[in-house]
C-alpha cells in the first residue's frame, strides 16, 4: 500500500465525519493562501500537526518525513527570490564576484519566508485530510457536493491503478535487481527504460481487463461502492468554526500590528 494511504486507515480521526475534515481542510488552506499572514500560517501548521500527529497518532517521524519533501522543493524554488545578481548591493548581504554582485534585501527574505511558510501551511491542510480521510470518503464528500461524475470515477480508477502500477513496478524492479540490473550506471538506465515501456504494456493490459470486467458486471457508466458513514458531531462543528474564526482574529491581528 502506498504510506498515505497506509496511515490514513490507521488514524484515530478516520472515524470522524469525511465532510467535517473536508470542509475544515479546504476552508484553512483557502484563508492561508488568501491571507498570505505569516501568523496565520503559523497557527495552521501548529494546529495540522497536533491533528495530525498528537490526536490523529499519526507516527511524528512519518509525518517530519512528509513534511521534508515538499519542503526541499520550496526552498530551492524561493532561492530566486533571495538570491540575486546585481551590479548594486542591496541592504541584506552582498558577495562581490567580478564586476557584479551576489546580493539580496531584507524585503526578498521576508518574502521568501512569507511564501515558505504559507505553502508549507497550505501543505499542511491537504496532509490533514489525506491523512486522515480514505480516498473513497473523499470522494463521496465530492459526490454530495454534486462534482461530475465523470470527474469522480477518473479520480477512483486513477486511484485504484496506482496500486496496480506501483506492484508491478515493483515486481520488475526486484526482478532486475536480481539479475544485477543495477550494477553500473549504463546497466541502470538500460533496465529503467526496460521496466518503463514493460510498465506501459502491462498498464494497458490492466486497463482492457479491468474494463472486461467492469462490463461483465453490468457497468452502466457509474461506479458504486459501499461507503461506512459517520455523522457529524456539534462539538466538532463549533470547534471549526471557532478556529476559523480565531484565524480571521489572527489575520487582522497581524495587519494592525504591521
Amino acid at each position: 500500500m502506498i504510506i498515505v494511504d497506509k496511515l490514513c486507515y490507521s488514524s484515530r480521526l478516520r472515524y470522524m465525519n469525511a465532510g467535517e475534515k473536508f470542509a475544515f481542510a479546504i476552508i484553512t488552506l483557502l484563508i492561508c493562501v488568501v491571507s498570505r499572514s505569516i501568523l496565520c500560517a503559523a497557527v495552521i501548521l501548529a494546529a495540522t500537526a497536533i491533528l495530525t500527529v498528537k490526536i490523529g497518532g499519526i507516527p511524528l517521524s512519518r509525518y517530519r518525513t512528509l513534511m521534508a519533501v515538499p519542503l526541499t522543493f520550496i526552498l530551492l524554488s524561493t532561492l530566486a527570490i533571495i538570491v540575486n545578481f546585481s551590479h548594486t548591493p542591496l541592504d541584506a548581504f552582498a558577495i562581490p564576484l567580478g564586476s557584479i554582485y551576489v546580493t539580496g534585501s531584507w524585503h526578498g527574505i521576508y518574502r521568501a519566508f512569507q511564501l515558505i511558510i504559507t505553502a508549507m501551511a497550505a501543505v499542511s491542510c491537504l496532509y490533514f485530510l489525506s491523512l486522515n480521510t480514505p480516498m473513497t470518503d473523499i470522494l463521496e464528500v465530492l459526490r454530495r457536493l454534486r462534482c461530475p461524475l465523470l470527474f469522480i470515477e477518473l479520480m477512483m480508477l486513477i486511484y485504484r491503478f496506482l496500486f496496480v502500477l506501483l506492484e508491478i513496478a515493483s515486481s520488475i524492479t526486484t526482478s532486475q535487481r536480481s539479475r544485477l540490473g543495477n550494477k553500473d550506471l549504463k546497466t541502470a538506465y538500460h533496465s529503467f527504460s526496460n521496466m518503463v515501456s514493460v510498465l506501459f504494456v502491462r498498464a494497458i493490459k490492466k486497463s482492457n481487463a479491468l474494463f472486461d470486467a467492469m462490463e461483465s458486471r453490468c457497468y452502466d457508466g457509474r461506479i458504486r461502492v459501499l461507503n461506512e458513514t459517520f455523522p457529524p458531531k456539534a462539538k466538532e462543528i463549533i470547534a471549526i468554526v471557532c478556529f476559523e474564526v480565531f484565524l480571521l482574529i489572527c489575520i487582522i491581528g497581524g495587519k494592525l500590528l504591521l
